[in-house]
């Protein structure tokens, strides 16, 4: 009797996630031509098919998602952002690459609220620019997640995924031990960057004998991740003459670097264009905030394009200087500039996951990619659209119709709380999320 019992336990096949079925929207795919009246297939988080509902069939029982009149498309991928309450390096030393952002974001925090109603999906949470170096990134999937270890992307190896944050301008010039210059600024990088050869050297010379091998230094091994291209430079970089010297530096040594704000990118378009170097674009109407930012303009992203390096343009909102909320305003700005409105939606979605090597699975509607998507009001350019639904994963975690997540949109008594505690405001319990 147990015999055939166990049999027919086994027999019985595994039952398949269940398919929600986004229909009726006008897609943009990024990757592929607009779709109207478009289909989204997704199970168990991931994409299984995108295409006009003439030609994709909704399978009987799937969960069917009325977006008749709304536009749907990849979620959003913010390449510089800090919310999340943390901060990396501090005022020991200006080069400070073992400071990891992974032990110092708070997961609750209420940015990251602020972001799902923005229909930002994806987030590279750095550190502040006031040092060289002031740490790794971390590359975060906005979940609602009870620790940041659900939060993370990984490495293959399984480490927490991330790039490293540099900086050089203004910002990281302070009194001793920071330097006073540009030109002592790019020494102390320099000298770091040879450290770290000298510390692979020695490394490589010891082979498997623990005996000869050099002590170990997070430092020097946050600094030759850089080196082995594993991680990204994250670049702060305003003025024309301190971009040249970011390229100049990743030239020397060879790392990667993705080139962030560039308020002067017009002005070295073809430096940048050569190196082959991407840039996320901050996009704001009126220069502010430092002198080196004053002859900024908006035109860099139509200029990259212009020069045959579309791929290369992205935008961030470096939140607080952008609020989350407002992300998408960021590729209209650089529409109103001169560039196509194909590019600019690929800088707030494909390029950036380009960016972060993140591209195989996020920022674009394909099949087999994660199921992050966002259904709008109407034409993403438009100032008028709102965000109305966020998914992540094939999961939803912003919906403007929950008075919950209302408060997050539009602000109110309770919207800058931690996300446990933002519900007691609206008069019922306590957020469970």
């Amino acid at each position: 009797m147990f015999l055939s019992l166990s049999l027919c336990l086994l027999s019985v096949a595994p039952q398949e996630a269940p398919l929600r079925a986004f229909v009726g929207a006008r897609v943009l795919p990024i990757a592929a031509a607009p779709i109207d009246d478009g289909v989204v297939l997704v199970r168990d988080g991931v994409i299984v098919e995108v295409g006009a509902r003439a030609d994709v069939a909704v399978p009987a029982g799937a969960e069917v998602i009325d977006c008749g009149g709304k536009v749907v498309m990849p979620g959003l991928v913010d390449t510089h952002s800090h919310v999340g309450g943390g901060w990396g390096a501090d005022s020991s030393a200006p080069i400070q690459p073992d400071v990891r952002m992974f032990d110092a974001v708070d997961c609750r925090n209420a940015g990251f609220q602020r972001a799902q109603a923005g229909g930002i999906t994806t987030l590279n949470v750095m550190s502040g620019s006031g040092h060289l170096m002031s740490g790794q990134t971390i590359y975060l999937e906005n979940n609602d997640a009870e620790t940041i270890e659900e939060m993370c992307y990984r490495f293959p190896d399984g480490s927490p995924m991330g790039g490293m944050k540099m900086a050089n301008g203004t910002n990281s010039q302070r009194s001793a031990p920071f330097p006073g210059t540009r030109g002592k600024s790019a020494a102390l990088v320099r000298e770091q960057f040879v450290a770290a050869q000298e510390y692979r050297k020695k490394l490589a010379a010891a082979g498997d004998d623990p005996e000869k091998r050099p002590a170990r230094d997070l430092a020097m091994e946050g600094l030759l991740e850089v080196l082995d291209g594993k991680r990204i430079v994250h670049h702060h970089t305003h003025r024309h003459d301190d971009i040249v010297t970011v390229l100049r530096l990743a030239k020397e040594f060879g790392f990667r670097v993705v080139l962030h704000h560039v308020s002067e990118a017009y002005k070295v378009i073809d430096e940048i264009v050569a190196a082959d170097v991407p840039c996320s674009l901050i996009v704001i109407d009126t220069p502010g905030g430092k002198l080196e930012a004053m002859d900024f303009d908006a035109r860099s992203a139509g200029d990259l394009e212009r020069a045959g390096a579309a791929r290369l343009v992205a935008f961030h909102t470096d939140d607080w200087i952008t609020d989350s909320r407002l992300f998408l305003r960021s590729a209209a700005l650089a529409v109103r500039a001169g560039c196509s409105r194909e590019t600019a939606l690929a800088g707030l979605t494909l390029n950036p996951a380009r960016m972060l090597d993140l591209q195989d699975r996020i920022g674009s509607l394909e099949r087999g990619k994660d199921a992050n998507l966002i259904v709008l009001s109407g034409d993403p350019l438009s100032v008028y659209t709102v965000v109305e639904e966020t998914w992540v994963r094939g999961e939803r975690v912003f919906d403007l119709d929950d008075e919950r997540d209302r408060l997050w949109a539009e602000g109110g008594r309770g919207a800058g709380m931690p996300r446990a505690g933002a519900c007691c405001c609206l008069g019922g319990e306590e957020d469970p999320r």
